[in-house]
């Protein structure tokens, strides 16, 4: 990954609906490299998927910390709380909890059913859940 596929990943952060000819104009490259770029880093899987992040005024979002057990590899268990819907990220970290998924939704319902179906996860043996009231 060079500087400019780091440019890439900043403009896509800031606004994933940019197009790829207006990427290009902003970082000195045709449309046609910005598309290839694009696509070799979700080949690599840099960039893992494009998401709608829906503002705190129009849904609601948790941070879920989760114990593992020991017995059950920790890579395993979060590509499975990966794979659930409104889970938008994990993270594997280190000291009490072993992963935090960072958790949106619609309304208050749907993040809780989120949270609901984290909990039946094999190796996951605690929860905690902090619902975000407000972001800067």
């Amino acid at each position: 990954m060079d500087e400019k596929d780091e440019k890439i990943i900043k403009l896509l952060k800031d606004d994933a609906r940019v197009g790829y000819a207006d990427m290009g104009a902003k970082i000195g490259l045709s449309e046609g490299a910005v598309r290839k770029r694009i696509k070799t880093l979700i080949d690599e899987g840099v960039i893992r998927k494009f998401t709608v992040k829906i503002s705190l005024t129009e849904g609601t979002q948790a941070i879920t910390l989760l114990t593992a057990n020991p017995a059950c590899p920790t890579q395993e268990v979060s590509k499975k709380i990966q794979a659930i819907p409104n889970v938008e990220t994990t993270y594997e970290v280190s000291g009490e909890y072993d992963i935090v998924a960072i958790i949106s939704g619609i309304n208050m319902t749907e993040v809780n059913e989120c949270i609901e179906k984290i909990r039946t996860v094999e190796g996951i043996v605690k929860t905690n859940t902090m619902i975000v009231l407000r972001s800067s």
